[in-house]
């Protein structure tokens, strides 16, 4: 069962039909909805600021989401792919966004709906990636833009497949 502990008086709220791998950590100030999987090793510090988290998203294994002390907070839109490995730090994510693995998003930053954060870029504090755009590098630059249409569909599927993997583990 996931480790999911109360901090300062702040409970976890988990959403209906998610799945928590066995070792994921949910701590604090953290609200997800429904249809949500938290993978292997994956790390939900809620304990110095809030964490907000959408219906049908996925965290990978080994991600880190935490925030900034009474500074910055983490909110996740639908449908969104967090990839192996990624840190979050209080940025928001919009929906069908996918967080490439071992991507980091810093404070502040906002990733537009149906963003691709390209594997291991780097987007820094108070970036906002515009919505339907590729963005890739250290640090990350624009790439190109996407045709939501496709944005749409791929991440989609993603978030689906990710509900289908959870549903082997329960």
């Amino acid at each position: 069962m996931a480790l999911i502990k109360e901090v300062r008086g702040f409970a976890p709220e988990i959403g209906e039909d998610c799945f928590l791998a066995e070792n994921a950590t949910i701590v604090g100030d953290v609200k997800m909805g429904e249809g949500c999987s938290i993978w292997f090793n994956a790390v939900l510090r809620g304990d110095v600021n809030s964490i907000r988290i959408g219906n049908h998203v996925n965290v990978q294994d080994g991600a880190v989401l935490h925030t900034l002390y009474q500074k910055s907070t983490i909110e996740i839109g639908n449908y969104v792919s967090v990839g192996h490995n990624v840190t979050i730090h209080g940025a928001a994510i919009k929906d069908y966004a996918l967080i490439g693995m071992g991507a980091t998003v810093l404070d502040h930053a906002v990733i537009g709906e149906g963003a691709i954060v390209a594997a291991n870029a780097l987007i820094l504090s108070n970036t906002i990636v515009e919505p339907f755009t590729l963005w890739a590098g250290v640090p990350a630059k624009f790439v190109k833009k996407i045709e939501p249409q496709q944005s749409k569909e791929m991440n989609e599927r993603i978030a689906h497949n990710y509900e289908m993997y959870a549903s082997w583990y329960k």
